[in-house]
């Protein structure tokens, strides 16, 4: 059975950073790609970044985020990480972790919730004005 645990959330105030990390159960971990999602209040879940597996050669980024979140993973650590720099009041959300097994290969990355299969329970970011 594969779980994600997220860490690392908590209240910054505006222009602060914070990282998340994302512990993965899963025995092949270097294999799946991983992908940050969040939930603001009163909107939908929208992707945040993604990785490819194996080394994590390939990232994408939203819009919103990109110049200012950098996702890595370290394998040997099973982890995934979001490191959230010049954060705004915006960035406020649930942050999940998510993770796909099968990818097409190792620069290959999702950027869609359905795509991925397990997720973790997701870690409180507040960022304050």
């Amino acid at each position: 059975q594969v779980q994600l645990v997220e860490s690392g959330g908590g209240l910054v105030q505006a222009g602060g950073s914070l990282r998340l990390s994302c512990t993965v159960s899963g025995r092949t971990f270097s294999t799946y790609a991983m992908g940050w999602f969040r939930q603001g209040p009163g909107k939908e879940r929208e992707f945040v970044a993604a990785i490819s597996s194996w080394s994590g050669g390939t990232t994408n980024y939203a819009d919103s985020v990109k110049g200012r979140f950098t996702v890595s993973r370290d394998n040997g650590l099973k982890t995934v990480y979001l490191q959230m720099n010049s954060l705004n009041p915006e960035d406020t959300a649930v942050y999940y972790c998510a993770a796909r097994r099968l990818s097409y290969s190792t620069t290959y990355y999702y950027t869609q919730g359905y795509e991925y299969e397990y997720w973790g329970q997701g870690t409180q970011v507040t960022v304050s004005s």
